[in-house]
């Protein structure tokens, strides 16, 4: 059984609060079957992943041909819509770029690039691509099908300062064992009209609260930190960013809500994740608060 701890500095990474509860327990179904406590400051609300692996010892937990990101899979009717969508949603990934940069060029870093489709994407429309991945894995799929050299992970704290004009995290920061540095980062390799990009998953979304512990997007121990609107804008002021818009990613429920049906191990997962994606979509609609991710534009102040 995980012990229940905070994170390490002992209090809540983003209020700072010492307070906390246990909101459930959560299996990790992808890779190991372990069970990991999913915590809830008292204070502000945010959540994050009990007991996690040490940064050294978590890359076990994505070593699975399943873990799409990493592996370039398309086996399994999941891995073929996750592509599917894919290249709709680069395209759209570079129209909010190019909007909110105000350019159709420029520098970008792309941090947890995984194979480095979006980022091909980009560098063919013109930018000044560069991006960084710590899954050996990923690099090389990302040389051998798209000739880019992605860094590895540390190489990020070597670049020059006032480097880039965006930086894009696409369902990263909540990878990230200390949230804190990377804002630093973020701030020192933006240039002072820089903008900063964020896609994260949104536990207090529809669907979220409809599948409760069996919720997909909670994917302990590789998510360590679960932000809310609320919690996400409160750390970004923290560390002197300014929130400027936020936008849903209207495919992530379909994708999520199959899954969380599998977990839960439901006849025709397919069928019934895609009926409770439409409900969570449709429910999205009428508040950006209960889309199943959202995408975060933000700026240095």
């Amino acid at each position: 059984m995980n012990k229940i701890t905070l994170p390490p500095t002992g209090t809540c990474p983003v209020c700072g609060a010492s307070g906390l509860q246990e909101q459930f327990r959560c299996t990790d179904h992808f890779v190991s079957g372990e069970v990991f406590p999913v915590l809830r400051c008292d204070s502000c609300g945010f959540r994050w992943t009990g007991a996690p692996p040490a940064e050294e010892e978590i890359g076990a937990y994505y070593q699975s041909e399943e873990y799409i990101s990493h592996s370039n899979t398309s086996r399994g009717i999941v891995s073929r819509a996750y592509h599917l969508v894919r290249h709709y949603m680069a395209g759209r990934k570079a129209s909010v770029v190019e909007r909110y940069a105000g350019s159709t060029t420029g520098s970008l870093l792309d941090i947890g690039a995984g194979t480095g489709f979006f980022l091909h994407f980009m560098g063919q429309r013109g930018w000044q691509i560069t991006g960084t991945e710590p899954s050996e894995n990923a690099r090389r799929v990302a040389t051998s099908e798209r000739g880019l050299s992605l860094l590895p992970a540390e190489a990020l704290f070597s670049l020059p300062d006032s480097s880039f004009d965006v930086i894009t995290l696409w369902h990263v920061l909540e990878h990230l064992h200390d949230p804190a540095l990377y804002w630093s980062e973020f701030r020192r390799l933006l240039r002072p009209s820089g903008t900063l990009i964020l896609a994260l998953p949104n536990p207090e979304s529809w669907d979220a609260r409809h599948y409760g512990k069996f919720w997909a997007a909670w994917d302990v121990p590789r998510h360590l930190w679960h932000f809310s609107p609320s919690t996400l804008e409160r750390m970004a002021t923290t560390h002197h960013f300014r929130l400027l818009k936020t936008l849903r990613m209207p495919f992530d429920s379909f994708y999520v809500s199959i899954l969380s049906e599998k977990y839960r191990k439901s006849t025709l997962p397919l069928l019934r994740g895609a009926w409770y994606g439409t409900l969570s979509w449709g429910n999205a609609l009428t508040s950006k608060n209960n889309c199943s991710s959202l995408i975060y534009i933000l700026q240095p102040e």
